[in-house]
């Protein structure tokens, strides 16, 4: 019977050092599992933190594109309004020169019937 308790007693070892083995196996992963999931939650909060300042940066960029649009359109009127000041400022230049040239003809025509 020594020999059967001998087998037992070494069986019963090996069954406790396979658990042990087990217990350290599941301690390890427990770790890992707590690392990530520390990990996780860094991550988490640094997506919520720059997804609030991607909100506020999109937000600011409309704000600046609308002004940047407006000033658009701003220029473009008043460039357009500039140009029909130009053509009317050319027309009303012209119209001058041509009184004045007839204004000067006519004295000229007078001038030579006098002579």
């Amino acid at each position: 019977m020594s020999h059967q308790g001998a087998a037992l007693q070494s069986y019963n070892n090996e069954l406790v050092k396979c658990i042990e083995d087990l217990c350290a196996k599941r301690d390890e992963l427990h770790r890992h599992i707590l690392q990530e999931e520390e990990e996780k939650q860094k991550l988490q909060n640094d997506i919520r933190i720059l997804t609030e300042k991607l909100a506020k940066i999109n937000e600011s960029l409309s704000k600046k594109m609308a002004a940047r649009n407006e000033f658009d359109k701003t220029i473009s009127e008043t460039e357009a309004a500039y140009m029909k000041i130009l053509e009317t400022s050319q027309t009303l230049l012209n119209s001058v020169k041509g009184s004045i040239h007839q204004i000067d003809g006519g004295k000229r025509h007078d001038a030579e019937y006098r002579t």
